[in-house]
């Protein structure tokens, strides 16, 4: 084809992790066995109320278009839960909601970024921040953070990449795909980093009823100066177990608001009414089975961080939230497992998919080569199996 395609769209990159997912699908249709320790959403259906309240949408109707930015009545059960969980206070007017969380990063960054502009972002990163910083005509700038200080970056961290073209901060806390989350003290001192360079923060919560260990607190409660700042990004897929409604939203000055709306407006439209509907008895009703599934997943956390760090090789933190585990493989790099020599996360992926039809994420996708991802998102039973699998492959 001679024709010449976008230049911003060609400069995305594919997932490195997609050999991989193709491969352990193909390998399932085949009727292999493969556990896999990819998921990125939990394992539990979409709590019943949320459920019926979807189907009584269809039923009464209410499927026809939306306000662009969505229904009142889902704006103002999100600005109460960012009053109740955050002891944050929001109007309506400062709510978007959008096609999931995803959909309202990237909203958020094609109303801030003009082109040059830089956006920081943390190592290890979810896949889709360079991208989507990319995708709006910014830079993305990639500042690596250290294990031993369970992946968060500091202010002095932060100041060696800052420069005059720094317009944003991405800050993920829970951490997708560390699980590391920041504590009141670190969030000050960034917060005061960032007012004191008017630098904007996209702080993604998405994972926040996903916390453990400690408590999530969102950078945009500490003071107004830093909330005037702060994009909030939140949404229902993880807490609510609901990725395939596609619902997330977003909280932010209303002068940001409104560009995001009018973005919006012009791109997709509306969310899915019905899954809006459905938010709104999420986030106002019963929130039990927030609870149950939070139990269950720090059951499985506890259990696979043990058994881990008992694997000859590997070795892992606690993550404090979200529900992913970052492994640390440096030790196996250089080695020869089942006769393939290691020297990425992209080459064990492969010996452990082939060897013990077990598949996880190679840490690459995220920025950093020395680690692999596991998900518990998974049941228990898949967990201590595939755990069992890949401790027999690289022990020998």
């Amino acid at each position: 084809m001679n024709i010449s395609l976008s230049e911003k769209g060609l400069n995305i990159s594919p997932s490195v992790t997609l050999e991989i997912t193709a491969k352990a699908k193909s390998m399932k249709a085949q009727g292999i066995d493969v556990i896999s320790f990819g998921a990125g959403e939990p394992d539990f259906n979409t709590p019943e109320n949320i459920r019926k309240e979807g189907i009584r949408a269809i039923e009464s109707g209410l499927t026809k278009y939306t306000p662009a930015s969505g229904i009142i009545e889902l704006k103002e059960a999100v600005c109460r839960k960012f009053k109740e969980d955050n002891n944050i206070e929001y109007k309506p007017e400062n709510i978007v909601i959008s096609s999931g969380a995803k959909h309202s990063i990237y909203n958020a960054l094609m109303a801030i970024i003009n082109p040059g502009d830089e956006v920081i972002i943390g190592v290890p990163y979810w896949v889709s921040y360079p991208e989507l910083v990319k995708l709006a005509g910014g830079t993305p700038v990639l500042l690596h953070t250290k294990e031993e200080n369970d992946f968060k970056f500091t202010v002095q961290d932060l100041d060696k990449v800052k420069t005059d073209k720094t317009k944003a901060l991405i800050l993920n806390s829970p951490s997708n795909p560390t699980g590391a989350i920041y504590y009141r003290d670190e969030l000050e001192k960034i917060a005061d980093w960032a007012v004191k360079n008017n630098i904007l923060i996209i702080s993604d919560e998405i994972y926040e009823k996903l916390v453990y260990d400690g408590e999530h607190i969102s950078i945009a409660s500490l003071n107004d100066d830093i909330k005037d700042l702060t994009i909030v990004i939140n949404g229902m897929s993880k807490a609510y177990s609901m990725t395939g409604w596609r619902i997330g939203f977003l909280a932010a000055h209303k002068e940001i608001a409104k560009v995001i709306s009018n973005i919006q407006s012009h791109t997709t439209s509306n969310p899915c009414s019905i899954s809006q509907y459905a938010s709104v008895v999420g986030l106002t009703g019963d929130q039990s089975t927030v609870e149950e599934m939070k139990k269950h997943f720090k059951n499985r956390r506890d259990y696979m961080v043990e058994t881990i760090n008992s694997i000859k090789g590997l070795s892992c933190r606690k993550p404090k939230g979200a529900f992913y585990i970052m492994v640390n493989i440096s030790q196996l790099k250089g080695t020869t497992i089942k006769g393939q020599y290691i020297n990425s996360s992209l080459d064990l992926a492969k010996v452990l998919l082939d060897e013990a039809r077990v598949a996880v994420i190679p840490g690459i996708g995220f920025g950093d080569d020395d680690y692999i991802r596991l998900s518990y998102a998974t049941s228990m039973e898949n967990i201590e199996e595939g755990l069992r699998r890949i401790k027999q492959v690289i022990e020998g």
